[in-house]
């Protein structure tokens, strides 16, 4: 068996042009605002590609770049104008933010109508309860619709996610279990003190991996037929390349993917989707400002 691999790329121009296409029937332009703190160089390439992703889908872009030495309260007064302001519709504060910088504070301060990252509180408890108005978190998001876009089924599956970051681990289990297309899995979430972690990985119906270790899922930890998810993205040294690294994911690949019915690469495959699922939620922040 060889893995088919599921193209994010070509995925999340699918749902871009999607996107384009409502928002030009919208009648206005939805905002969405990035604040960025600091000079981490991940960070600004990621934050590049949301701005080029909103411009090419119609939608208005606007980065606001702090010091890294910026305090909490400037940090805090950035989002309050952001609230404020009638031309954002959707906002994001890039993590991972300066240890200086208190983040549990700065995303509570967030408006929730506005928080398309869906990591204010209200947002989560929303997509606990299958409220539909709740932004789910893109790449949790963007996952699911890798699933039922590619046709994989996940109603009646066992799926195993190895993380539980709120970011991606817990809501990730949240959308599997909840009736639905892209639900109805039977969910299992590994973590840092689960024992035998490949006995349990290897009865994974879907794998979804996001644990920020690089290749740590190996061939033997996964079922023949299984679904791989890796949302993994680290860098390796390899001096063979220009750069001087190469980037692989929590999965090892080559080893995994002649296993696998499906799996992602990296990269190429989560990242793209995480970028178009977040101008979903910003289309919606806007549609749902139209109703007041």
């Amino acid at each position: 068996m060889s893995g088919v691999r599921l193209d994010g790329v070509a995925l999340g121009k699918q749902i871009r042009g999607e996107v384009a296409e409502q928002v030009v029937a919208l009648g206005i332009t939805p905002g969405l605002a990035v604040v960025l703190v600091g000079e981490d160089p991940a960070s600004q390439v990621y934050v590049r590609s949301k701005g080029r992703a909103c411009e090419q889908a119609g939608m208005h872009s606007e980065t606001i770049r702090l010091p890294a030495t910026t305090n909490q309260a400037g940090l805090l007064a950035a989002i309050d104008r952001l609230n404020a302001d009638p031309a954002i519709h959707g906002m994001l504060v890039q993590l991972p933010l300066p240890d200086h910088l208190d983040t549990d504070t700065v995303i509570r301060r967030i408006d929730p109508a506005k928080d398309v990252d869906g990591f204010h509180p209200i947002n989560i408890g929303k997509v606990v309860l299958g409220d539909p108005t709740g932004f789910r978190p893109a790449t949790p998001y963007g996952i699911q619709q890798m699933l039922i876009r590619s046709g994989i089924e996940t109603t009646g599956a066992h799926a195993v996610i190895v993380g539980r970051s709120t970011i991606v681990g817990r809501p990730m289990a949240s959308l599997l279990i909840q009736n639905g297309p892209g639900g109805n899995a039977t969910v299992t979430t590994c973590h840092s003190r689960s024992k035998d972690l490949g006995a349990i990985t290897r009865s994974a119906d879907i794998l979804v991996v996001a644990i920020g270790r690089p290749r740590c899922v190996t061939a033997e930890m996964v079922k023949e037929g299984a679904v791989v998810i890796d949302v993994g993205i680290n860098r390796v040294e390899d001096a063979s390349t220009e750069r001087g690294y190469r980037l692989v994911g929590d999965v090892d690949f080559e080893a995994v993917a002649p296993l696998a019915s499906a799996i992602t690469p990296v990269p190429g495959g989560v990242g793209p989707m995480t970028i178009a699922m977040l101008l979903v939620n910003t289309l919606q922040a806007a549609r749902a400002g139209l109703r007041f």
